[in-house]
């Protein structure tokens, strides 16, 4: 072998290993912008699972509000889950309001009076069985954590004070939001609350008013307006639905 052939020889090794640390080169960064792919999609999954995750817990607890809402008002009109007249039962005496000593509503416009001095002395709330009387001060306990500035949630869920679904009408929770309807757990499920606001048909408000004329008159008794504030918790701790609607419960006209 020749001088000149071993030169060759070593230069062709040369080149060869160098086109070998080139590929290893590209195959790391390959497998680098691979595992940094992989980490993208694995982290917008995750974010997308979060997501849709927390949407269906507020759904859920949406929908729980809204039952809640709905079985306010059966409690105001005195009915069942059914629609059916409400029928006081021995073994639930907290159906139909019909136990000893469970705040009542008010039959007779004169009631209204007694009714909100006796919740106005279930101190520091004024409610009782889930009648209240109007809120003072911030209207969005909800919010609060500090009783220094007011009414806090965990008073407004204390025993007695707030009512559960079907406590008052003997609806069973069901469906999508069955396990927030029927969490009886401290601090959990959910509640409403009906405030008794009276209606003063001598100040000119007797009927819905509509360009200074009267379109929709509202025939009560007792002169009262309720308004419902009806609150769910999901199943994740930071999920909170609030809803809150008016009612006025008018007197059938024959």
């Amino acid at each position: 072998m020749t001088h000149k052939d071993a030169g060759m020889r070593h230069a062709h090794t040369c080149a060869a290993q160098r086109q070998k640390g080139i590929a290893l080169f590209i195959v790391v960064v390959l497998v680098m912008l691979s595992m940094l792919l992989a980490l993208w999609a694995s982290r917008s999954a995750l974010f997308n699972e979060m997501f849709v995750g927390n949407d269906a817990d507020y759904q859920r607890a949406l929908e729980a509000a809204q039952a809640l809402l709905q079985d306010a008002e059966l409690d105001i009109r005195g009915e069942q889950a059914s629609g059916a007249a409400c029928a006081a039962s021995s073994s639930q005496p907290s159906v139909c309001r019909s136990g000893a000593g469970i705040a009542q509503f008010p039959r007779e416009t004169g009631e209204v009076g007694l009714l909100l001095a006796s919740l106005a002395e279930a101190t520091p709330t004024g409610c009782r069985d889930g009648l209240c009387t109007k809120r003072t001060g911030p209207q969005d306990f909800w919010n609060n954590a500090d009783e220094g500035q007011g009414i806090t949630l965990g008073q407004m869920t204390a025993a007695d004070v707030g009512a559960r679904y079907g406590q008052f009408t003997g609806a069973i929770a069901g469906g999508k939001s069955d396990s927030i309807l029927a969490n009886r757990e401290a601090g959990k499920g959910g509640w409403y609350w009906i405030e008794i606001l009276p209606y003063d048909v001598n100040a000119g408000n007797s009927g819905v008013i509509a360009n200074g004329s009267p379109r929709l008159a509202l025939y009560m008794q007792p002169q009262v307006i309720y308004r419902i504030t009806a609150i769910a918790h999901g199943r994740k701790s930071n999920t909170q639905v609030v809803m809150q609607q008016t009612y006025a419960r008018q007197k059938r006209r024959d």
